[in-house]
């Protein structure tokens, strides 16, 4: 018998909001991907400080990680490619490519710094993307 199969995310073109059917750890790192969604692009953005006024691919990725406590510190992509366990997640997925970027995708909606504006920052992304040369992660049981 399959797994059933997961709900996606709602997203309204800016922001997104998970289902009730989701789990409460859904809930918070969509709620916390949404707080930095217009924030512009910052290098070395949410590394030293975790409310920081810009954010990177990884400072990103790691500040909504740290706020549902799935990380203690922020990462950077090579750090990332050995977080977690391989393989794509059910409910979350990191895609690392070590030295160059990462993103994530929550119930397949993408959160990424990386999109048709350069220097965009964090935001949610309907579009798909190449992901060539990237690995999967996921936190443990998500």
């Amino acid at each position: 018998m399959a797994p059933p199969a997961i709900v996606p995310l709602y997203f309204n073109g800016v922001y997104a909001f998970a289902h009730e059917s989701h789990p409460a750890v859904v809930h918070q790192l969509v709620a916390a991907a949404n707080e930095l969604v217009g924030k512009p692009y910052k290098w070395g953005g949410g590394h030293k400080v975790l409310f920081d006024n810009g954010f990177d691919c990884s400072g990103s990725v790691s500040h909504v990680l740290y706020r549902a406590r799935l990380l203690d510190k922020p990462l950077n992509s090579i750090a990332f490619a050995r977080y977690a366990w391989p393989g794509p997640g059910n409910y979350v997925t990191l895609f690392v490519k070590p030295k160059h970027h990462v993103f994530m995708q929550i119930c397949g909606l993408r959160f990424d710094t990386s999109g048709t504006l350069t220097g965009e920052g964090p935001r949610w992304r309907a579009s798909s993307r190449s992901y060539d040369g990237f690995y999967a992660r996921h936190p443990a049981w998500l």
